[in-house]
């Protein structure tokens, strides 16, 4: 494998320079002195941002863009083998590497890489930790999978030895990263097109773990199912949290103001008790914050500032975003794109103040959707109404049959109503005829399903 004289700045060329990680990188490089170019399929606020700092983006993948100048090029999963720059890059002799290489590279970096995984919550944990090394006067290196408004984008490049990232356990990317601290917050079936089936997926978790030094730390979600096989041949400390007295971090008294967002007393094995509040919504940011604060006890950082930090948290884009108000009606703006996430946010929009609760979902890829038809159903049908848009096709092509008015057949089978528009059009102007004051709006899903919501506040 090809490795980085991060000492020596050389001129790297990303595939897909837009994508939220991949632009994130490119940042980080930049400030390192590397000379950086990339390729994109279309301009975008984060192709534009690097446009502004020196970048140059091009717009449409050609083996044109590939020039003999170029010492490195980086690429994603998303990017097959016949990409012509792909091809180009073998063509010519040039060096490559995947994102997850080239991120794993960057980690060695520094003295304390934290990497942040879990089939869900890794974006809103991960922000959540930035807000506490800010608050507690830190200037730590921040790579995100979301927009955090306090930084601005999704990264930050800081001056000390500490730096956080997510980690993704799709293709196995995360095997690839050098972790000093790593945090797992769950662990689910997802990605079936690349996974065979949850054993696989716990492996790959395994593995990850296994990654950690002698002198590393692991915090994991206790209630994972047999937790303790991912924990089991580890020689690093090992920090549990979760729902059970069993754990070294567990809340209790969990209670909600007016906007649905949690208090709780965060309960230690030590018999250490102490209270936090949050101001974003439900249960499953209790135990995101949880991971959080055990990571900040770690680092030694104190309860006022943790709490504190906490509490000034307002969240990322797209994860129970408010986008605003129309005709009367809240519109919220939500990832969820996976069942235990549909529930997550559905069960927190039951705090939220309201009268009736729509959700507008656009399924994310054709395999999740067949793979999770049924729980799909169980966690929309916890909506009093459902709207659903074409199934969103990301890296996929339409081969397995099925579409959104398959989904729409079981929500229906369960005795819940549902409706299925093939455009946003018409999604918006049913929206506008049947939402009325006090409603709640949620758009949901991860691909651009937000924008039912924006082009009905520009109305």
């Amino acid at each position: 494998m090809y490795q980085i004289n991060f000492n020596n700045p050389i001129h790297i060329y990303f595939i897909g320079i837009g994508g939220i990680s991949m632009s994130g990188l490119a940042e980080i490089l930049l400030s390192k002195g590397f000379r950086v170019s990339g390729s994109d399929r279309a301009p975008s606020d984060l192709t534009r941002k690097l446009e502004e700092q020196g970048v140059t983006v091009y717009y449409g993948q050609r083996e044109e863009n590939i020039t003999s100048d170029i010492d490195l090029v980086v690429y994603t999963s998303a990017i097959k083998p016949d990409n012509p720059e792909l091809i180009a890059t073998n063509k010519l002799g040039i060096a490559s590497l995947t994102r997850a290489q080239l991120l794993g590279q960057m980690m060695r970096n520094y003295q304390t890489p934290i990497a942040v995984s879990g089939t869900h919550g890794k974006t809103t944990t991960t922000s959540m930790i930035s807000q506490i090394l800010l608050e507690n006067d830190e200037d730590p290196t921040l790579s995100i999978g979301g927009i955090y408004k306090p930084i601005g984008g999704n990264i930050r490049v800081g001056s000390s030895d500490r730096f956080v990232t997510e980690a993704c356990e799709y293709t196995n990317s995360f095997l690839s990263f050098y972790p000093k601290i790593s945090i797992i917050l769950n662990i689910e079936e997802d990605h079936l097109d690349f996974f065979k089936d949850i054993n696989d997926i716990r492996n790959s978790f395994h593995e990850f773990a296994r990654l950690l030094p002698d002198d590393g730390t692991l915090i994991i979600n206790g209630d994972i199912e047999r937790c303790e096989e991912i924990t089991a041949d580890l020689s690093c400390k090992i920090v549990t949290y979760g729902s059970s007295r069993d754990c070294d971090y567990y809340p209790s008294s969990i209670t909600y103001d007016e906007s649905g967002c949690p208090s709780f007393h965060l309960m230690r094995r030590d018999g250490k008790e102490e209270v936090f509040s949050l101001r974003v919504p439900g249960e499953h940011n209790v135990y995101n914050a949880i991971a959080a604060i055990a990571l900040a006890d770690l680092l030694g950082i104190s309860y006022d500032v943790t709490a504190k930090a906490l509490l000034h948290y307002g969240g990322t884009d797209r994860r129970f975003e408010y986008k605003g108000k129309i005709n009367g009606f809240t519109i919220i703006d939500d990832y969820a794109h996976h069942p235990t996430e549909i529930k997550a946010t559905l069960l927190a929009a039951k705090n939220y103040p309201h009268r009736t609760t729509w959700c507008v979902f656009q399924p994310h890829t054709y395999t999740r959707t067949k793979a999770f038809m049924s729980d799909f159903a169980q966690a929309l049908s916890l909506a009093d109404e459902v709207i659903l848009a074409d199934i969103y096709a990301a890296r996929e092509k339409d081969t397995l049959g099925i579409s959104s008015q398959t989904l729409q057949a079981e929500i229906e089978k369960l005795g819940h109503r549902c409706y299925y528009f093939p455009t946003f059009e018409e999604i918006q102007n049913f929206l506008l005829t049947n939402c009325t004051k006090d409603d709640l709006l949620i758009t949901m899903g991860a691909g651009d399903v937000v924008k039912i919501g924006e082009n009905l506040l520009r109305r």
